[in-house]
């Protein structure tokens, strides 16, 4: 495995797989790797001559600078595990690699979202997803993949992106790959570390209500399950900010069920001091 902190560095190294014509696969992450993370990297393996995952902790996507602050970081456990992973290459920059002294923003042209950016997660942390793209547009120009490789925990930011790479017309395959959970059912995190043993047990309850949603769907319709969703989860030490079923395609709030083709439970819950996002398929286009 080859460690990188200069793009031209990286370049130089993936020369011979260009000449070649083989497929670069790239993972973008903010370390912290956990079982959900090295998933995209094996997907990727199994289909690209080399596989690239980033380790970079973007600045430009917190809406908090203690949020940043306690981001966690573990560069050395995160090397190991991509080491015994199989990875080929990782690339982890400094912040002046990416964004380079004097250019405090990296231009990325005005992209029509549809207001997909606006919605979710837009509505909650304004400027967020401005950050993303600008991050993951530079970090695909740093590496120049053929394939990227998001999950779909973060399914609204998955549809961004993928937005983003059809409107610049970037040669590249954006793919999704499924949430991995722990053995409650809660969504593999970085952010999970942060949770006390306790509180980490107890937002299982978030993958249960979106599960039971599913279910209420036989009875309800969408916006009483949406309500019942938020009463399930106002107990203690949980603080929702949203529950949400949407069209899969275009993340508007869905009314009736029969004429939407396909639709995903969203849901944004503070669980003490740390906010987590999940989301799940309630029914999917045939």
């Amino acid at each position: 495995m080859y460690l990188f902190k200069k793009a031209n560095d990286l370049q130089a190294y993936l020369t011979h797989f260009r000449l070649k014509n083989q497929p670069v696969g790239f993972v973008p992450t903010m370390g912290a790797l956990h079982e959900g993370h090295l998933s995209l990297v094996h997907q990727s393996i199994q289909s690209n001559a080399c596989t690239v995952c980033s380790i970079f902790v973007n600045p430009t996507q917190f809406n908090e600078r203690s949020d940043l602050d306690k981001y966690p970081r573990t560069p050395a456990k995160d090397l190991e595990l991509l080491y015994k992973v199989g990875c080929h290459v990782v690339f982890m920059p400094e912040v002046e690699e990416v964004y380079p002294p004097g250019q405090t923003a990296i231009h990325v042209p005005a992209i029509n979202l549809n207001g997909l950016d606006q919605l979710m997660e837009g509505a909650f942390r304004p400027g967020h997803f401005e950050g993303v793209m600008q991050v993951v547009k530079r970090l695909i120009d740093l590496v120049q993949p053929q394939r990227l490789y998001l999950g779909q925990k973060d399914f609204q930011q998955f549809l961004i992106v993928q937005r983003m790479v059809e409107a610049l017309k970037l040669p590249l395959e954006v793919i999704s790959c499924p949430i991995f959970r722990e053995a409650n059912g809660l969504a593999m995190s970085s952010r999970n570390e942060r949770l006390s043993p306790e509180l980490r047990a107890k937002a299982a309850l978030i993958y249960q209500t979106l599960c039971d949603a599913k279910q209420w769907m036989e009875q309800f319709p969408p916006q009483m399950i949406c309500e019942k969703a938020l009463q399930q989860l106002q107990v203690e030490d949980f603080r929702p900010e949203y529950f949400e079923l949407v069209d899969s395609q275009t993340l508007l709030p869905v009314h009736d069920f029969e004429a939407v083709e396909s639709i995903h439970a969203c849901a944004a819950v503070w669980v003490g001091e740390v906010r987590l996002i999940d989301n799940l398929f309630l029914k999917e286009a045939l």
